[in-house]
């Protein structure tokens, strides 16, 4: 097999892969017009926020489904008008994959181990399809030993929750804020205050930015 050397400076992202956390209400589906031609995959059913626009979804209310819309993605002539995939919320998906493991375990520590396995190779089969992946997440609190409130994206079992950052590039947090004059604002957060968790692996974003992910794509060298 011939060996081909490539350089870091070449690298760019040309597919977008990131998970955008948030409470309910803060914006995080309104993210997805912002995506070259993108399709959803809707397991909340929360789109009315972006009913002006018009976006082809398709509703994976099952395991098996969600198996379906992935092979479709991959190999179907359709699905290759669009660039764009957002999941719409992981923490939804691992629910309903917690609900099916517990009906077949007798053992609830083996439901979560499954659904532990199940989540992880999910999400790394979507994020690796040759598209932009967004996937939105709900917001966990917790407060540490210290007193403080904690947050970060919501899954079923503590590991699924702690594996998050590993699989994305990108892990913002959707944060709404009162300014000084009592406006709200809204924007993602893309470095961590040690108590929001967030990252950015290109070190190419702002602290804050608006919540515009063609303007994010723009900035890490992709195009949109």
């Amino acid at each position: 097999m011939a060996i081909n050397l490539k350089s870091t400076n070449t690298v760019a992202a040309s597919n977008l892969k990131l998970l955008v956390y948030g409470a309910a209400g803060a914006g995080k589906t309104s993210l997805i017009p912002t995506l070259p031609k993108p399709i959803i995959l809707s397991a909340e059913g929360g789109l009315l926020s972006i009913a002006e626009h018009d976006i082809p979804f398709l509703e994976v209310t099952s395991m098996d489904a969600l198996r379906e819309a992935y092979k479709w993605l991959l190999d179907s002539e359709e699905a290759k008008q669009f660039e764009s995939v957002a999941l719409d919320s992981i923490s939804e998906i691992a629910e309903v994959c917690l609900s099916r493991e517990k009906s077949i375990a007798k053992d609830p520590r083996q439901a979560y181990g499954e659904m532990q396995t199940t989540m992880a190779e999910l999400i790394r089969s979507f994020r690796d399809l040759p598209k932009h992946v967004l996937m939105t997440a709900k917001l966990e609190k917790a407060q540490d030993e210290m007193g403080r409130m904690l947050y970060s994206p919501s899954m079923p079992g503590n590991k699924t929750g702690q594996a998050l950052p590993y699989f994305f590039d990108l892990m913002l947090a959707m944060r709404v804020e009162k300014d000084d004059e009592g406006l709200t604002q809204r924007a993602l957060m893309c470095d961590s205050d040690g108590l929001w968790q967030a990252k950015d692996r290109s070190g190419k974003l702002d602290a804050w930015e608006s919540p515009d992910l063609g303007i994010i794509l723009k900035k890490l060298g992709g195009e949109k």
